[in-house]
């Protein structure tokens, strides 16, 4: 079998640019390192800028009551709670003493309110832990100001023993300021695991130490570019700090997956014509149009997620799509350069004997014969395989960050944990009622409705306070709760914030007629279910997003019907293999050997599960394309579909599969992380391409295309013409 290598036709656009860099090659070179300077001067400072949060839906009902309660109200959550131990009883004079010095001196640090505690006036029982050696205070921050400085500059000042008392913080900002450090240090562990053996793997995959540090030129030029876009990004909208680790991954991982491929190609070429700058031109016609459209096609993917009103999730939107551009900009400026200045020196300090030139026949070719002799077994036990891993998918439990993502030894979620054992109360999550133009003679009948839902232990109205099984007493605090129009209503439940039961009365509380033109139902637990509806509510426009992009994408490369639906199922069969195994292991509690220890809560975060999906989906695209670059390549030459699938594996499965482990290196380096969503990401995203790149890639793709025959590359005649205006050739 002979191999074929058609040229790239002079007046393409990709044809005429790689000339012009081939010609420019020292100026596109330098205005290369220019750029890689001012994106590293300006894009670091990204990082004073990302937020922690993000995870709810300001839209929402729940983020209306949030905003009412504070422009109409005042109120506003505490930005830290401080846990108190004391070594005898609180009640005690001097315990008392020592700690209302301390909350003095909170009181009177700048920028907070108030500090409202247990030695305050009429020790709010509440606030008493239960075995009387633990008490609790609320930090509140003037409006506007900065609530993670001042929580952080309390920690650092009070944190820990002082005057005969530990002092513990948890709460919204200490929480979000450890989970912000965390990833911060977890990306720089990451690195300096990955790297190295990223490295090594690379010296050995192209057998050379030039050719091996090529690949870095374009992951830190994708790196380094994306933190100089989501700083521009910064400027006008939120970004979450957990968008860095898609950043450094997919930065890796791409600038990997081009070079490989350019790289390899590259060295075909100059073999084939001897000259460096005509390898160039037309590996750029080859792999060059494969990257760009490969690159494209993952900055398409990843923009899915701009559908979501978290902007948690945008994030990941935002780097995906400046990682991606940034890749394609690296891999057609800096690398075609530096390989014309190059050429046959690329292959210098080998550490292979022989020639490094990429053969036609070996090992790949030969699994592919191997599964196109027997098509059917080979396609019906893969299947079977990645639909028994999918079955766990079937019962996952949908959750959201909160401070158990955190280490457990993590001081704020040791913290947090001591809330949960010492104010069994704080497990009750306030449900906050709004009514606008209330009829005040049906609110306390609202009101008793309210109290009688299952799960409601307590409800304040701004006459009466209502206790489960009991009669309405006189609620003397009553009249701040009626703002002109507006009258609000707190219900306490006997249940966590994010517990299915708290949820339940949510649904019922909200399924009550109220006696008023408009009530909203706000809170906690209303926060988290509208967060999670909002993002399964738009799962839908994201799937057809994604399955469109899809098939449109590889339509228009190959100008087959049937190729794209191929592509599309064995997408979503590796996915849910991917998300039952993500439930298996983290929702359930497994592999904690390999993972390292995390607060099993019993659910997955939502948005990790979305983001592993959409990077899984991506990447599978991404190696999908690679492959299919090469298969078309052959069969437009005149070989056989199974020729073409031994030939196209041949030369794209080494590939494939060396950036298949070099990325899943990258990933399972974030397993070492503190935080457990981070983790999630991590393993889910490593398991998600080493499955893609063995089973579906070097098993499926060949027994399908073997199956299918000349229906491979079959299209309507309509669509032909179709694909003969816009297809995407060069």
């Amino acid at each position: 079998m002979n191999s074929v290598h058609p040229a790239a036709p002079s007046s393409s656009p990709i044809a005429r640019w790689s000339r012009f860099v081939v010609r420019r090659r020292r100026i596109v070179l330098a205005a290369y390192v220019v750029l890689l300077a001012v994106f590293g001067a300006v894009g670091f400072g990204v990082f004073p800028n990302l937020g922690g949060e993000g995870f709810d839906n300001p839209g929402s009902e729940s983020g209306e009551v949030q905003r009412l309660l504070a422009d109409r109200y005042g109120v506003a959550d505490p930005i830290a709670v401080i846990v108190i131990r004391a070594d005898g009883d609180v009640d005690d004079p001097a315990v008392a003493a020592s700690a209302t010095g301390l909350l003095d001196e909170m009181t009177a640090t700048a920028g907070v309110a108030r500090v409202i505690s247990y030695w305050g006036a009429g020790q709010p029982p509440q606030l008493r832990g239960q075995d009387g050696r633990y008490a609790q205070a609320l930090v509140y921050a003037d409006p506007g100001a900065d609530g993670e400085a001042i929580s952080t500059d309390l920690v650092d000042r009070f944190g820990g023993a002082q005057d005969g008392l530990e002092i513990s913080f948890a709460g919204p900002e200490p929480v979000i300021s450890e989970v912000s450090s965390t990833i911060s240090s977890d990306l720089a562990r990451a690195e300096a695991i990955a790297v190295p053996i990223v490295l090594l793997l690379l010296l050995w995959v192209f057998g050379s130490v030039v050719a091996a540090g090529l690949p870095f030129l374009v992951a830190i030029f994708a790196t380094l570019g994306s933190f100089f876009l989501l700083f521009l990004a910064t400027l006008t909208t939120d970004v979450s700090i957990f968008a860095l680790n898609l950043v450094t991954a997919l930065g890796l991982a791409l600038g990997v997956d081009y070079a490989l491929l350019m790289i390899n190609r590259f060295r075909e070429e100059l073999a084939r014509l001897g000259s460096g700058d005509e390898a160039v031109v037309a590996m750029m016609g080859t792999a060059g149009r494969t990257v760009l459209v490969s690159g494209l096609t993952v900055a398409l993917t990843l923009a899915s997620l701009t559908v979501f009103p978290l902007y948690f999730l945008r994030s990941f939107a935002y780097a995906g799509v400046a990682v991606s551009l940034m890749a394609i900009l690296g891999a057609f400026t800096g690398l075609p350069a530096l390989l014309a200045m190059l050429g046959p020196r690329v292959n210098r300090l080998k550490l292979r004997r022989g020639d490094l030139t990429p053969t036609d026949e070996g090992a790949w070719s030969r699994v592919a014969r191997a599964v196109m002799g027997r098509p059917w077994p080979v396609l019906i036990g893969c299947v079977a395989v990645l639909l028994v891993l999918a079955i766990p998918a079937l019962r996952v439990v949908p959750g959201q960050v909160d401070d158990r993502a955190l280490p457990p030894d993590n001081p704020a979620a040791q913290a947090s944990q001591l809330l949960r054992e010492q104010f069994p109360g704080e497990e009750g999550t306030p449900f906050e009622i709004v009514l606008r133009d209330a009829d005040a003679a049906g609110v306390d009948a609202y009101a008793e409705a309210v109290a009688a839902v299952p799960g409601i232990v307590r409800v304040e109205t701004p006459t009466s306070t209502i206790a489960a099984g009991q009669a309405p007493a006189p609620n003397p605090n009553g009249a701040g709760l009626v703002n002109g129009d507006l009258t609000r209503i707190v219900a306490v439940g006997d249940q966590p914030f994010a517990a299915a039961a708290a949820v339940r009365a949510l649904d019922a509380i909200r399924a009550l007629p109220g006696p008023a033109s408009e009530v909203l139902v706000g809170g906690a637990t209303a926060s988290f279910e509208d967060a999670n509806d909002s993002v399964v509510s738009r799962l839908w426009l994201v799937a057809l997003w994604v399955g469109l992009t899809t098939l449109i994408v590889i339509f228009l490369y190959t100008g087959s019907i049937l190729i794209p639906f191929k592509a599309l199922l064995l997408n979503l069969l590796g996915l849910g293999a991917t998300l039952g195994v993500l439930v298996w292991v983290f929702q359930d509690g497994h592999l904690r050997w390999l993972t390292g220890d995390f607060q099993q809560t019993g659910t997955l975060d939502l948005g990790s599960l979305v983001i592993v999906a959409i990077v899984a989906f991506a990447l599978s695209t991404d190696y999908e394309l690679f492959l299919l670059s090469r298969i078309k390549e052959a069969h437009d030459q005149g070989s056989t579909t199974r020729e073409a699938v031994a030939l196209g594996l041949q030369r794209t499965g080494r590939i494939v599969t060396a950036a298949a482990i070099l990325i899943a290196i990258v990933f399972i380096a974030f397993i070492a992380s503190g935080v457990t969503n981070i983790k999630q990401l991590g393993f889910g995203a490593a398991f998600a391409i080493l499955i893609d790149a063995t089973l579906v890639r070097g098993l499926l793709v060949p027994a399908l295309m073997r199956i299918a025959g000349d229906a491979n590359w079959w299209a309507p005649a309509w669509l032909r013409r179709v694909h003969g205006r816009i297809g995407l050739s060069d």
